[in-house]
């Protein structure tokens, strides 16, 4: 089995929390804000609700990699932190996609046959 460098483990880590989250989130389960660390010993240690931003929080902890789930109404978003390194993945429920898609507005109008003239 080859082993991953910091690089690819971080950025797999990140689609990892973001999968999970994201299929809470698809099936409207609540997702809480939460911050996961990762020490330089692989420890992981998780703060929930945490307003320190993440390179601080990450920097207090002895972290070498960090990630944060939040939600806001209907949008996902995971934000990772390795370093210099940093990451972010977002997704919008998909019917709040389409209302952004579909414009709201009638592309077509009806007029009664008594108002046109010959």
């Amino acid at each position: 089995m080859q082993r991953l460098n910091l690089r690819e483990t971080f950025v797999a880590n990140a689609e990892g929390i973001f999968d999970v989250a994201h299929a809470n989130f698809l099936s409207g389960g609540p997702v809480s804000d939460l911050s996961i660390l990762v020490g330089h010993d692989g420890a992981i240690r998780m703060v929930a609700d945490s307003d320190w931003p993440l390179d601080t929080l990450s920097r207090e902890h002895g972290a070498r990699m960090a990630y944060r789930v939040s939600q806001a109404s209907d949008r996902l978003r995971v934000e990772g932190r390795a370093g210099s390194r940093t990451c972010l993945f977002e997704a919008a429920k998909p019917d709040g996609a389409a209302r952004l898609l579909l414009d709201n507005s009638r592309s077509y109008r009806i007029s009664s046959p008594f108002l046109l003239t010959a």
